[in-house]
């Protein structure tokens, strides 16, 4: 995907426009939600979530896929970038608590701090645990689908599947979440509403076209998940800024 326009929310440098050292939606879940879990993120951008779970949370093994090769290069420099400027701690411990222990500057003038074996640290703490793949999951397996998922998060991805593979497209989004979690398995999601598609569709002639023949509307995608064997839906409240203000939703598979 070479494209230099947005068309699938790829957007380069998104996580400077809506800045945090905490994410704010990861912020409305309990605290336990990652424990020991696998996770997957579906449009991970440059790896900002996908590496906070990874690292802060306790989870098992968390895969960051997005469809952007660059953005997926992006995530790995992530990564190391989080591993170098996070505060000494044990193995299993909150890396968190001193986030600026090393500054960006240094890793800047001296260069990234080499990541140990993972017989060194455990491949289940960070950074070994954290893994990123350039996809477009919504039609493509990765090596990972093999075993299911404990999570599948999807945040500001909705509206951009839809938009560029229609009604059909999402609902096989959906289809592909329920299957490839476990059961008890949960679902985060963040829905764009309707009213954003207005300006992501002027970005190129072929999303216009689609948004076009769109039927399903964002307050039917609770019936669809329902439909599909998902439990009640469990409103978080709402995170982020301005445009960036949306819902936090999280589905039980039954």
């Amino acid at each position: 995907m070479d494209s230099n326009l947005p068309i699938y929310g790829n957007y380069h440098g998104y996580y400077s426009k809506r800045p945090f050292v905490n994410d704010p939606r990861l912020a409305l879940l309990p605290v336990d939600s990652f424990v020991g879990k696998r996770v997957l993120d579906v449009g991970c951008n440059e790896g900002y979530v996908t590496c906070e779970i990874a690292q802060s949370w306790g989870a098992h093994k968390v895969i960051g896929v997005d469809i952007d090769k660059s953005l997926v290069r992006a995530a790995w420099r992530r990564r190391t970038v989080v591993w170098s400027t996070q505060s000494p701690s044990a193995p299993g411990t909150d890396t968190s608590v001193h986030p600026d222990h090393f500054p960006l500057s240094f890793e800047h003038t001296f260069g990234s701090l080499p990541i140990p074996p993972n017989r060194n640290r455990g491949k289940h703490v960070f950074p070994h645990n954290v893994s990123f793949r350039a996809s477009d999951w919504v039609n493509d397996q990765i090596p990972e689908d093999s075993e299911p998922y404990d999570i599948i998060i999807a945040f500001s991805i909705s509206k951009w599947i839809h938009l560029n593979q229609g009604d059909e497209g999402l609902q096989r989004f959906f289809h592909r979440v329920y299957s490839l979690l476990r059961p008890g398995g949960t679902f985060v999601f963040e829905p764009q509403s309707w009213d954003t598609y207005k300006k992501a569709k002027r970005l190129d002639k072929n999303l216009m076209d689609r948004a076009a023949t769109l039927k399903i509307r964002p307050e039917e995608f609770e019936s669809l998940l329902s439909q599909l064997g998902f439990g009640p839906v469990k409103h978080f409240g709402l995170a982020g800024e301005g445009g960036f203000r949306r819902p936090v939703d999280l589905y039980v598979k039954l």
